[in-house]
């Protein structure tokens, strides 16, 4: 940076802070406070949950699995009802789904309670949860969507073959 007053290393009459502050007032704050706000709630709720029900080391995480897989069938159902069902208003989706939700569900934990499961010598129990996880959680996706839009339908879930 140059000692010359109104001199700037970008070069004369260039104020570095304006591109910042045009940039800050682009942010979608409304958006921003909406995520916070829903992922303070879920990871609020998460914590709780895991917290009343702990695991031994080198036990299945049953808490943090039930987390994610509920997580994960929530989110299957909010996406089809506020994408294709609901009029909302335009934060609902950022609050319920980004906020709420991904503060719920919590994949960090999740490999959290991989390592330590492993490290206390349950490697099958670590490996069993790791796979049946991510098996369940997009299971869980999937069983929400389709449901939810088999009940919005007024279809029966198995496509009306029954």
């Amino acid at each position: 940076m140059s000692d010359t007053p109104g001199r700037h290393a970008l070069g004369p009459g260039i104020d570095p802070g304006a591109g910042l502050r045009a940039g800050l007032r682009r942010i979608p704050w409304a958006t921003l406070g909406a995520i916070s706000a829903g992922g303070v709630l879920g990871a609020l709720a998460r914590h709780g949950l895991v917290v009343a029900f702990p695991h031994p080391a080198g036990g299945f995480a049953w808490a943090t699995f039930g987390v994610n897989v509920a997580g994960c069938l929530l989110i299957g159902v909010l996406m089809v009802l506020v994408t294709e069902t609901w009029r909302v208003h335009r934060l609902v989706r950022p609050f319920l789904g980004v906020g709420l939700l991904g503060g719920f569900t919590t994949f960090s934990t999740y490999v959290t309670d991989i390592t330590g499961t492993a490290a206390a010598g349950a490697p099958g129990t670590a490996l069993l949860y790791l796979a049946a996880t991510v098996i369940a959680a997009l299971a869980a996706v999937y069983a929400g969507t389709s449901l939810t839009r088999a009940i919005i339908r007024g279809k029966k879930p198995d496509g009306g073959r029954s």
